[in-house]
C-alpha cells in the first residue's frame, strides 16, 4: 500500500512505497522554526521508497552549521514536505503533509528534548531523548 501526500496548494505531491522505519516527534530548535513553534511529527522512510510524483520542490540546505540537512519545500505555497538525510539514505516525511494522516500511529519517541519549550506537550509515558537515540 502506497502512502501519498502533498503540499497545501497541491502543486507538489509525493508517494512512499516502502515500510515506515520510525515514527517520532522532534523538539529540536530547527524543527520549531519549520513548524511555527511546535514539535515536528514525522515518519522516517528509506530514500529509495520516497518519490515526488508531481511538481519540483525547492530545496534549502544551511551552509553555516555542521551536518546540515536538505529540506524540500513547495515553491508555490511554501509547505515543508520533507527533510533528506543523505548519509543515512533516509527521508523524514512531515505528517502534516499526508493525504491520510491516520496512517501515522503517533510518535514512538520524542527526540531533541534538550530544545523543548515549556508549551510542548508530550504524551504520558513516551520515551524521551535529549538528542537522537
Amino acid at each position: 500500500m502506497a502512502i501519498t501526500g502533498r503540499c497545501y496548494c497541491g502543486a507538489c505531491t509525493y508517494e512512499v512505497t516502502g515500510d515506515i522505519q520510525w515514527q517520532a516527534q522532534c523538539l529540536c530548535r530547527e524543527c520549531q522554526y519549520i513548524s511555527g513553534g511546535g514539535p515536528n511529527f514525522f515518519m522516517l522512510v528509506n530514500e529509495t521508497d520516497y518519490a515526488i510524483t508531481k511538481g519540483t520542490p525547492s530545496q534549502f540546505t544551511r551552509s553555516d552549521i555542521e551536518n546540515p540537512r536538505t529540506r524540500d519545500f513547495c515553491p508555490t505555497c511554501g509547505t515543508h514536505l520533507n527533510t533528506r538525510i543523505k548519509e543515512r539514505g533516509a527521508v523524514v516525511v512531515k505528517v502534516g503533509t499526508l493525504d491520510d494522516p491516520s496512517v501515522y500511529d503517533g510518535p514512538q519517541m520524542a527526540i531533541y528534548a534538550c530544545d523543548r519549550q515549556p508549551f510542548h506537550a508530550l504524551a504520558e509515558g513516551m520515551p524521551v531523548a535529549d538528542k537522537r537515540p
